[in-house]
């Protein structure tokens, strides 16, 4: 059977309603073309299940019936792209990958040429979250934080950070003495380029966070890779923070200004301090759209936020409904600050 299939069907299932593993090999849930029965939410109808070396989907309500890959692609290519693209490593003359097709590298989709070049980086001596076991220390920190599923590729595992940093960076660290592991969370250009990196703390380290570039002429911006410029962007401090939102970046720094025809600025939900509270001011200032946190939230980020218990749904409609510029931003902004 195709583990590898099956570790993409488990990648998935967050995005899966009601989904079960009824045993090593078959799955159950709602169907997502159908939508399953309407009448009876707890009716679930789409079973994936073995057939011959691979899985295949079937609901039991519409009588949809494809392969478990097509699946994966109809509810998130992006996760699909990511499988390919893993497939495709696998097997470097490009045979049968994903869906039995025979695809030469020219005739990869842009999304996996960039990963297939990430993969030629200093990031390949390191392993993906998403690589490693559920009991590593890495992947219960990136577990506890509710990071979803289908981004913990995106973030890397360092067991000597300082070591691993000399090879991206030569003589970064001129002492190594004190090395420790750290999450590696990698900022790309849109042409698949690693121009910086951040590195997380796992245990208590100082500082917690670790930013360092790779091209001192690029800008520290994380999500350039996946940001569609022509919908509305959503810009945040930190990568973990952007990784909970559609169509998010995030700046590395408390200063969250950047170039746009339409940007929403999510400052941390800190109104006693003195520092955030003007940098949202200057922010109105410059006719940005920004978001003022409503006087229920207690929560400092968006991570916490999830940590509370608040879905990316609450959290989407929490932002839509607080989000100001101009006057009536400057009004909430006065509110605010007096939380």
């Amino acid at each position: 059977m195709d583990y590898l299939e099956q570790k993409y069907i488990l990648l998935l299932s967050p995005q899966l309603t009601l989904f079960k593993k009824k045993s090593n090999s078959l799955f159950n849930f709602r169907c997502p073309y159908c939508g399953d029965s309407q009448k009876h939410k707890t009716k679930a109808r789409g079973y994936i299940f073995p057939k011959g070396n691979s899985y295949i989907y079937k609901c039991h309500n519409c009588s949809v019936s494809t392969s478990a890959t097509k699946l994966i692609k109809y509810v998130d290519e992006k996760l699909y792209n990511q499988f390919v693209t893993e497939k495709y490593r696998e097997d470097r003359t490009a045979k049968d990958i994903a869906i039995g097709e025979r695809i030469s590298p020219d005739k990869l989709s842009t999304p996996i040429k960039q990963m297939l070049k990430l993969g030629n980086s200093k990031l390949r001596s390191l392993k993906k979250v998403s690589q490693l076991k559920d009991n590593h220390p890495a992947r219960q920190f990136v577990l506890q934080r509710n990071i979803p599923f289908n981004k913990h590729y995106k973030i890397f595992y360092a067991p000597q950070f300082y070591k691993w940093v000399n090879t991206v960076v030569e003589n970064k660290f001129s002492s190594i003495q004190t090395d420790h592991p750290r999450l590696i969370i990698p900022f790309y250009n849109k042409e698949g380029d690693m121009f910086a990196f951040q590195g997380r703390a796992l245990n208590g380290e100082n500082p917690k966070y670790i930013t360092i570039k790779v091209d001192n002429d690029k800008e520290k911006i994380y999500g350039l890779d996946d940001v569609d410029w022509s919908k509305r962007v959503f810009v945040v401090e930190g990568p973990i923070d952007s990784l909970f939102l559609d169509n998010c970046i995030a700046t590395a720094q408390s200063d969250l200004r950047v170039g746009g025809d339409d940007v929403v600025l999510i400052p941390d939900n800190e109104p006693r301090n003195n520092e955030v509270v003007k940098q949202v001011k200057s922010y109105i200032d410059d006719n940005y759209n920004v978001v003022i946190w409503p006087s229920d939230i207690k929560e400092k980020d968006i991570n916490e936020m999830v940590l509370s218990g608040k879905t990316e749904r609450d959290i989407k409609d929490i932002i839509a409904r607080n989000t100001f510029n101009g006057l009536l931003a400057r009004t909430k902004l006065s509110e605010w600050k007096r939380v």
